[in-house]
């Protein structure tokens, strides 16, 4: 491997890693907000049972959220320095907001809220949840606004070799992240009804106690996952018209059509080697015309393929690297505009897939624990955890496929302007030797390791530990004969 294929390797592990842990928090997090409003507002010790269990798991993903993420800014530095003085002026804005917003409002309202069970109001306690909530939000849609630009670079022009920001209002209305957005807190929501089911259903088949906690627990999960599910679908078909317009040969690499139709048959399942751009040895089973339904709304667009977008991109952006010895292998060879066809096409697939099973496992679930009911056999509990890991994989196989299908570029043209703002992947890594790249590549694979370790035993051990283990004084079920001062004294 040379540096450029170790450099896109360690970014892509810790960065799928780091985003385990971002879509359990803002679920998580707007999920448990709206258990501490259900407590405060009825009295039901039920709800505030369920705030401090979950919202104890909440705080042990977006610790290990924290720490994953800070590499991620120091990665630009370490192996991506090019990448970074070509987009700095762009991406310093809407990072600086972002930083602004997760660092002081919700490290501080997370502080707030984790300090001040027994300080604060019930009320003002609460407003504390809500605001560090809401902020993981705003926190969210900042990082969209800069990776929507690499998609969809606008708001910028090109000054002295680098991009210049020209609006931060471009950059922040971007048409690419307004539909990313909502696609990624309904995954966001996705991750956190599945992981509510998962948890909740297994407690039941254990017959644990706080029996109305987990079924509550089981409800809330189920329908958060089913409506997450449906915005899934309405979201990413407005992705999908995104695509088509800003990213022909994304489009076509996420159906493996190599040669362009009209209509365009959506494909369902390819048998053969996707690899060839020519799809000479591909069969696949297709819907017609959804795929043109998919790209402009009706059923009789013409949807570019591999074949004929080539000539085109070869065009516009040339058919061959500069000679220029920072490129290593790929100075002066042939530019490879086909993204690579199998992790795009079976990651979108996958994608869907995964999504739709969370869906179904949720429903399944809620149908299987009706009327008071639960399972006996141990197949219900390993469809319940098994269940929590499908939108989890969802997720990261839909930024796999985001991110892999743009290339051969870090920063994908703009096909209606912005002259020259756009940058070749091969072009974006620091000057590092192959060494130092796989010795960072190594470090950092074995803390995340590590890490995750750390992770999934602290997860297990206040997940078996249920409600006893954050109300130690007393079952949620069971009448309340402390005052509300005590009920307060319940600190983490």
């Amino acid at each position: 491997m040379d540096v450029l294929d170790l450099a896109r390797w360690q970014f892509g592990i810790t960065t799928v890693y780091h985003f385990l842990m971002v879509p359990l928090t803002i679920g998580l997090s707007l999920l448990v907000a709206g258990m501490q409003t259900a407590w405060v507002r009825t009295g039901d010790r039920k709800y505030l049972a369920m705030t401090k269990f979950w919202g104890k798991l909440l705080l042990i993903n977006f610790a290990m959220g924290v720490v994953t993420g800070i590499v991620q800014e120091f990665q630009f530095g370490m192996t991506w320095s090019a990448y970074s003085r070509f987009v700095g002026d762009v991406f310093g804005a809407p990072l600086a907001m972002e930083g602004l917003v997760a660092f002081f409002v919700e490290s501080t309202f997370l502080g707030l809220w984790i300090f001040g069970w027994d300080r604060l109001p019930r009320r003002a306690h609460l407003a504390c949840v809500w605001a560090f909530s809401l902020a993981s939000i705003a926190s969210a849609y900042f990082i969209l606004a800069a990776n929507s630009w690499m998609q969809h670079p606008v708001g910028a022009e090109l000054v002295d070799g680098r991009a210049r920001l020209t609006s931060i209002w471009a950059v922040l209305g971007n048409n690419t992240v307004l539909a990313a957005f909502p696609h990624t807190v309904f995954g966001a929501f996705a991750v956190a009804g599945a992981f509510l089911v998962g948890i909740a259903a297994w407690h039941l088949w254990r017959r644990s106690a706080d029996g109305p906690v987990w079924r509550s627990s089981v409800k809330l999960g189920t329908w958060v996952g089913v409506v997450a599910f449906a915005g899934l679908a309405v979201s990413g078909d407005f992705q999908g018209k995104l695509m088509f317009e800003q990213q022909p040969m994304k489009m076509a690499a996420a159906e493996a059509l190599c040669h362009t139709e009209s209509p365009a048959s959506f494909s369902v399942f390819a048998v053969g080697d996707v690899t060839r751009p020519d799809c000479e040895n591909v069969k696949s089973i297709t819907v017609p015309a959804l795929l043109s339904f998919l790209a402009h709304n009706d059923f009789t667009t013409e949807v570019q393929g591999v074949e004929d977008l080539l000539p085109q991109y070869r065009e516009k952006y040339g058919t061959n690297y500069p000679v220029d010895e920072r490129l290593g292998e790929l100075s002066g060879e042939p530019i490879d505009y086909v993204p690579n066809l199998v992790v795009t096409y079976w990651g979108f697939r996958l994608m869907i897939g995964f999504g739709a099973i969370g869906a179904g496992v949720g429903l399944l679930v809620l149908w299987l624990t009706r009327g008071g009911r639960t399972p006996g056999g141990r197949w219900f509990a390993w469809l319940a955890l098994g269940g929590i890991a499908t939108p989890f994989l969802g997720n990261s196989f839909g930024w796999i496929f985001t991110e892999m299908g743009r290339q051969p570029f870090v920063v994908v043209p703009n096909p209606s302007g912005v002259d020259g703002v756009w940058m070749f992947t091969a072009r974006a890594v620091s000057n590092s030797t192959v060494g130092e790249v796989l010795t960072s590549l190594i470090a950092l694979t074995t803390v995340y390791g590590v890490l995750a370790c750390v992770e999934v035993f602290l997860i297990r051990k206040y997940v078996r530990g249920g409600v006893a283990g954050v109300l130690p004084d007393g079952k949620p079920d069971q009448p309340d004969e402390k005052s509300d001062d005590d009920v307060l004294s319940f600190a983490y």
